[in-house]
């Protein structure tokens, strides 16, 4: 079977049309049209079943999609491993982050390292979790975690603390409500089962067992989003809650419900010279946040 073929068979199925098919590959989607009935014919299978909305994998075409996929990546793996031996801070370097980590701490630092070192190509692969983005190997990690792995390198960043947030419009309409002894009593927006990472559990379960007002969210930045619109009160980060100009800190930090934030490095990159002068700067930066991270003290 020619190698080549797997190449096909994987640009096809993630793009779903000869068309997309052709952009992956950098080539006509006759071409692409050519080599599928080539394909089919010499190994006396078919691929793939063709419609009105594109293309779709038949049984033997998902075994051949699975392989295709397993060997692209070990190629890419093998790929960066052999680069790790260049010494000259250029390339490309992939990071993986939570949506609201990026957008309440990453995105200035990011824009200020683009800038000092233009030679590095910087890919920021982002989800709810990052435990979601694990089909992409990233070369730095972002993500709370008070129980990292023994095999993970990487950096502590600081001890990421917890408050409870609400929009004023939403204290406006409830002056008289009492988080201390009648949580209960309020709109609760709270994270779903989907998203585990955060270290509130305890307080949800001691708090708000019998809550009936909840909105239940599969991200955090739905959670900040929603506290921003007075939809209800919300357990945040602080570093998230602090800097949003329409949330007011309506607790002190919840006691024994930080997590520690962490900066991971793979590896099998983490002798790139490039992305030791990323994960440098990043925790420098980062570590540079610790008061906005680690709020303290009374209200």
């Amino acid at each position: 079977m020619d190698w080549d073929y797997l190449r096909y068979i994987r640009a096809l199925a993630i793009g779903g049309t000869l068309a997309k098919a052709g952009e992956l590959l950098g080539v006509h989607q006759t071409t692409v049209l050519r080599r599928l009935d080539q394909m089919e014919e010499s190994l006396g299978v078919q691929f793939f079943e063709r419609n009105r909305d594109g293309l779709q994998l038949t049984p033997v075409g998902e075994t051949a999609f699975r392989e295709a996929d397993r060997l692209a990546v070990a190629m890419e793996n093998l790929e960066r491993k052999l680069v790790g031996q260049d010494s000259a801070p250029v390339g490309k370097v992939r990071l993986a982050a939570e949506d609201a980590t990026l957008n309440a701490l990453l995105s200035p630092i990011l824009a200020d390292l683009v800038r000092e070192f233009p030679d590095i190509e910087l890919e920021v692969l982002t989800d709810n979790d990052v435990a979601n983005l694990s089909h992409r190997e990233a070369d730095l990690t972002l993500r709370c975690d008070n129980k990292p792995q023994a095999t993970l390198d990487g950096e502590r960043i600081a001890a990421v603390e917890s408050a409870v947030y609400g929009a004023a419009r939403y204290c406006r309409r409830n002056r008289q409500m009492d988080i201390e002894n009648d949580p209960e009593a309020c709109v609760w927006i709270v994270p779903d089962e989907t998203f585990s990472h955060l270290a509130t559990g305890r307080w949800y379960r001691k708090h708000l067992k019998n809550a009936q007002s909840l909105i239940r969210c599969n991200s955090l930045q739905s959670m900040h989003s929603l506290a921003c619109a007075g939809a209800g009160l919300a357990v945040l980060p602080c570093y998230l809650g602090e800097g949003a100009k329409e949330l007011r800190r309506l607790s002190d930090p919840l006691e024994g419900e930080s997590v520690d934030l962490w900066l991971h490095v793979s590896q099998d990159t983490q002798q790139m010279a490039r992305v030791r002068i990323v994960m440098e700067f990043l925790v420098d930066r980062l570590q540079g946040l610790e008061s906005t991270i680690e709020i303290s003290g009374s209200l």
